[in-house]
Parts: structure tokens; C-alpha cells; sequence
């Protein structure tokens, strides 16, 4: 499979349960390494929003936005601010993750992930996550806050891609098809 990503470029992935996204998008993020051929990047990736394995269980929500501030070089107090304001958890923050419900998880996810200024931000199925305003707020710092930015988004929501992807990749039988005309993308996946 070969393909590129282009600055600004919004592109929907798309394919049925086990046709591989996933693993594209770990492969893409630098979390799974390939078996054969490689993967060029020249831009900074995001680890894969929705990967649940970034973690460190035993930690508190700080100290993790500790350890991905001193990674990524960031001012921790930038971090903690914006984590403090975008996630609104409060004191939960001060508790182990592994105390986390699964929608706290994703609310820290999120949030450490927007903290780092990516060039492409990768994303797997996991943009309709916890009430509806959390919604709406990741889905303004996404698609409107970092409209600049590439983005690759892994979904079965095909209104969700028709709106906001300008491009689509479909995922069948260990090939890559990449379109340019999303609703024509969106209407063969329908017929696979």
C-alpha cells in the first residue's frame, strides 16, 4: 500500500471490522512497527487517539501529563492548565488512571493529545466519546481550532466523514484505494 498525507488534509479511513485500520493507523503513529516496507514521515505524528496503551495506570492524570510534557518537550504548566480546563475533571485528576471510567480515559486522551501541537493527528473511531458537549468540544478543536492541521480518521460513521474529510482512503483485502471525491468513496464502501 502506498499513500500520502498532505498538509491540511483531512482524510476518512475507511473498511469493515479487521480490514486493517487499526493497524495503519499504529503503523503510522510509530506504536506497531511493519513487517515489511516502511513508513515515511515528514511531519510530527500523534500517537493514535483511541490507543489505550499510553497509559501509565499506576500514575495520576498529572503525573502523566507530566511524563508526555517532559517527552515532548513542553512546559508543564501550560499542560496542566489546558488539561485542567479541556478535560473538567477536576479532582479526579489527582487519582491513579486505572481508577478512570473509560469516558475519563478518553476526556485525558484527548486532551493530551490537543495539548501537543501535532502537524497530523491520528484518530481511531473515538471522536464520539462521553456527552454531547465533550463532543462538540473535541470536534472544535479538531475540525475548527486545528483546520490546519492533517488529520487521518478512522470511522464507521459515514456522515461523520462526509462532513468533515476533503478525502478517503477504503481499507479491503490488504489494499489501500485512496479517493479523492469522499461522497464517490462513501458510496463503494456502501456496496462492499
Amino acid at each position: 500500500m502506498n499513500f500520502t498525507i498532505n498538509p491540511k488534509d483531512r482524510i476518512g479511513l475507511l473498511g469493515r471490522n479487521g480490514a486493517g485500520k487499526t493497524t495503519l493507523i499504529k503503523l503510522i503513529g510509530g506504536v506497531e512497527m511493519p513487517t515489511s516496507g516502511k513508513v515515511i514521515r515528514s511531519m510530527r505524528c500523534s500517537w493514535p487517539l483511541g490507543f489505550n496503551g499510553g497509559f501509565q495506570g499506576s500514575m495520576t492524570g498529572y503525573d502523566n501529563a507530566r511524563f508526555i510534557a517532559r517527552i515532548y518537550n513542553k512546559p508543564y504548566d501550560e499542560m496542566r492548565d489546558f488539561i485542567e480546563e479541556f478535560t473538567e475533571l477536576g479532582s479526579q485528576l489527582r487519582m491513579p488512571v486505572k481508577t478512570y471510567s473509560s469516558g475519563m480515559r478518553a476526556r485525558l486522551a484527548f486532551a493530551l493529545t490537543l495539548a501537543i501541537e501535532f502537524e497530523c493527528y491520528l484518530i481511531d473511531e473515538v471522536i464520539m466519546v462521553g456527552d454531547r458537549n465533550f463532543q462538540l468540544k473535541c470536534q472544535a478543536e479538531f475540525f475548527e481550532k486545528r483546520q490546519d492541521r492533517a488529520l487521518l480518521l478512522a470511522s464507521h460513521s459515514a456522515d461523520f466523514i462526509e462532513r468533515y474529510c476533503n478525502r478517503a482512503i477504503i481499507l479491503q483485502d490488504g489494499t489501500a484505494t485512496v479517493h479523492e471525491d469522499v461522497k464517490e468513496a462513501l458510496q463503494i464502501y456502501a456496496a462492499l
